[in-house]
């Protein structure tokens, strides 16, 4: 990339021309995002200096990882890395308990040094805690990672403080969030319009959601399925191919976790969850879970059909993270249950 290519000024017109090329305008809440990651960029040509890096929140759809995908793309720097920060956590587990069993020791240290190796720039995006068991590792992450003097850029829809909600664990996660607000500029992004309403596109908007769900037959026991997901049984009432079919208490009201809800998401690409009930009547674990097998679904663009008794409106309850869950669940096509449409979007057993 060309001296001028990596000045502010030239940086910022790649925001304004990846919008045009996908027929819209930056909007008074993402011009000056904008400016900040161009900045940014700019600082990054610098190479014995390590700019601050940048934590931009706020709610879903306003164009986050569109800044940030944009940014990420221009910035003039070699070592980058970009990655979902689940599928960024999931390896970190796994490599880490490699290294344990190799050496014993340090083992996280070991496993960051061989994910991160040469990077000057890291890009998390939907940044999310809710397992105060993540705590200690997710601190011990980002102290490596300023150690190693890379930048770091997240987005979330949480404010640092918000991050592990839970006040019985909230204090676990406190270094942490000083570490982000020591090394990162806190930016809040939450426009009026939720883009992702108002633009329907992906495999998950294509999904559904039916009821009343009484009416919607579950397989036969014939089909029903036990995979095994990072070392446990989780029994599936059906596989179709590239489909599976989840009963909700089995999918939320046993210990699974999101790392799980990844390893499903590669495997299959169509999901069906039925029997999913008012959440009020649920205890915050189930609700957590669903909360987060939701954010799986739809940050892998996973199609997906749920099926309840009631609608969507009557679903979420005090305990979940209403306002993300429901704007990622409104993506979905709200209908009736009919046999028609349950033969159109579940296809039968081949």
């Amino acid at each position: 990339m060309t001296d001028r290519a990596g000045s502010p000024g030239t940086l910022r017109a790649r925001f304004d021309l990846a919008a045009a090329q996908q027929g819209f305008e930056l909007d008074d809440a993402q011009r000056p995002v904008a400016d900040k990651l161009a900045a940014l960029g700019a600082e990054l040509r610098k190479h014995f200096h390590r700019p601050r890096g940048l934590y931009l929140h706020g709610p879903v759809g306003r164009g986050k990882s569109f800044l940030v995908n944009t940014f990420f793309a221009e910035a003039p720097v070699r070592g980058k890395l970009r990655v979902h920060f689940h599928d960024f956590f999931d390896r970190l587990h796994r490599t880490a308990a490699r290294h344990r069993a190799s050496s014993g020791s340090s083992a996280v240290d070991a496993a960051v040094a061989e994910l991160l190796d040469g990077c000057r720039l890291v890009y998390f995006d939907e940044f999310h805690v809710h397992d105060p068991g993540d705590a200690g590792l997710i601190t011990h992450l980002l102290r490596a990672l300023h150690a190693r003097r890379v930048t770091l850029v997240t987005t979330s829809n949480y404010p640092p403080a918000g991050l592990l909600p839970n006040p019985l664990y909230h204090h676990l996660f406190l270094p942490a969030i000083e570490l982000i607000e020591a090394h990162q500029e806190v930016i809040a992004l939450a426009g009026p319009t939720d883009y992702r309403t108002t633009n329907r596109q992906g495999r998950f908007a294509e999904g559904t959601w039916q009821w009343p769900g009484c009416e919607f037959p579950p397989p036969g026991s014939e089909e029903q399925s036990t995979l095994l997901i990072n070392g446990r049984n989780l029994r599936a009432l059906a596989v179709r191919n590239r489909l599976v079919w989840f009963d909700f208490h089995e999918l939320c009201a046993t210990p699974t976790s999101t790392r799980d809800y990844l390893a499903l998401a590669d495997r299959f690409d169509t999901w069906v969850i039925s029997g999913v009930p008012r959440l009020a009547d649920c205890g915050p674990d189930a609700r957590q879970r669903f909360a987060n097998v939701v954010d799986v679904l739809c940050d892998k663009d996973i199609t997906t059909h749920v099926l309840a008794d009631h609608s969507i409106a009557g679903t979420l309850a005090d305990g979940t993270d209403v306002a993300r869950t429901a704007s990622r669940l409104a993506l979905l096509r709200p209908i009736p249950f009919s046999e028609a449409a349950r033969d159109a979007v579940v296809p039968a057993r081949q």
